[in-house]
């Protein structure tokens, strides 16, 4: 007999007696590369009810189970087959709750998924797509908002490569999962910062035929790794070109799987880059604290407005007789995100391959106030 106790819990649980029902959910499953628990009755049902990440409940047994008044939870959906009676999506049941208001379907599947707390109902085949993200994201282990950080150099030399490198790393140190991502081919690479040109992993060259939805944990599992820090750099072939489809569907699956994505992009306009930067949570601009730089700074911030919605910026120590950081801020009409002191040590540690921002350092400082800046504690908070 089947031992229950010794077998894991499912990701994702399929509950239905209907079987063109079930053969449909299996159908979106085996495509989304997942491997159901399938239970055909309210037993099975109430038994996996709290272990499955994700349990997509037939309409046959939701009104069965509400009665049982199950414990509430996140991850239910109701899922139920199209017949000639349903009504067009244009004119949908009233609902008492807003998130209902816009979906299609017969009103006993909205009763019925109210019920049981599921967080919306699945027509099929109407709704295949929008349930196969669902079975999708519940493998990668449900869906994250990560915050995605994009850096660019307000100049050339701006240091805005070490500073994301340095966010990333600090963000390790403080328990966040986290995936460092170079988006500019034409830069000297994130992995001459970190020392890792000799990481077995993928880079970017291997991804570019990357489209559609790519598996978040695949994706992890498949890049170098720096201390619990997956990134993504490229190697030395002559790919110079990153197509705007590759960046969406990795940035996709790097923010389903992280806490923190950093993103180090090119001040020229790339289709790639755009993309990053519409998807951001926020881009920081690296700017030297002196004139040139900030007139530079301030030809790169025009474009970059039209998609980047929230810019900031981080103020670099340039040395002597320097503008001040509000200066800096004020001439680019920027919030002011972080100050960057100097370190005259930094080059040489990079080119010895020691890369290090330690929490006291001017560079460890900044990212430290980077990441307090969007609530990124991490461990610090416990």
């Amino acid at each position: 007999m089947e031992n229950l106790l010794s077998m894991p819990p499912p990701a994702v649980l399929l509950a239905t007696a209907d079987e063109l029902l079930l053969d449909d959910l299996l159908r979106l499953a085996a495509a989304a590369e997942v491997a159901p628990r399938v239970e055909n009755d309210l037993l099975g049902l109430r038994r996996n009810w709290q272990t499955a990440t994700l349990v997509v409940v037939g309409e046959d047994l939701a009104d069965p189970l509400a009665r049982t008044q199950p414990t509430r939870r996140s991850g239910v959906l109701l899922a139920t087959r199209a017949s000639p009676r349903t009504p067009p999506r244009s004119t949908p049941p009233p609902a008492p709750d807003p998130q209902w208001a816009a979906l299609p379907g017969d009103s006993d599947a909205y009763r019925h998924a109210l019920a049981i707390g599921a967080e919306g109902v699945f027509v099929l085949p109407t709704d295949e797509a929008a349930l196969g993200d669902k079975l999708s994201d519940a493998l990668d282990g449900g869906v994250r908002t990560a915050v995605t950080l994009a850096f660019v150099g307000g100049c050339g030399g701006a240091g805005a490569t070490t500073l994301a490198a340095a966010v990333a790393i600090t963000a390790g140190r403080r328990g966040l999962r986290s995936m460092l991502i170079d988006g500019d081919p034409l830069s000297g690479g994130i992995e001459l910062v970190l020392g890792t040109e000799t990481y077995e992993g993928s880079r970017w060259p291997a991804l570019l035929n990357a489209a559609g939805r790519v598996s978040a944990s695949a994706l992890r599992a498949a890049l170098p790794s720096v201390d619990g820090l997956a990134v993504l750099s490229w190697d030395q072939s002559d790919v110079t070109a990153l197509p705007p489809e590759a960046m969406r569907s990795v940035l996709g699956a790097a923010q389903r799987s992280s806490d923190l994505v950093v993103v180090d992009l090119p001040r020229r306009p790339d289709p790639a880059a755009e993309e990053a930067f519409v998807r951001a949570t926020s881009t920081l601009v690296v700017v030297p604290r002196d004139v040139r730089s900030c007139a530079a700074a301030a030809r790169l911030v025009a474009p970059l407005r039209e998609v980047a919605h929230d810019l900031r910026v981080v103020a670099r120590e340039p040395g002597l007789n320097g503008l001040s950081a509000l200066d800096v801020a004020d001439h680019l009409s920027l919030p002011l995100a972080a100050k960057l002191g100097s370190e005259r040590d930094l080059p040489s540690s990079l080119d010895e391959g020691r890369f290090d921002p330690r929490p006291r350092s001017a560079l460890g400082r900044a990212a430290g106030e980077v990441l307090d800046l969007f609530g990124l504690y991490g461990l610090l908070a416990a």
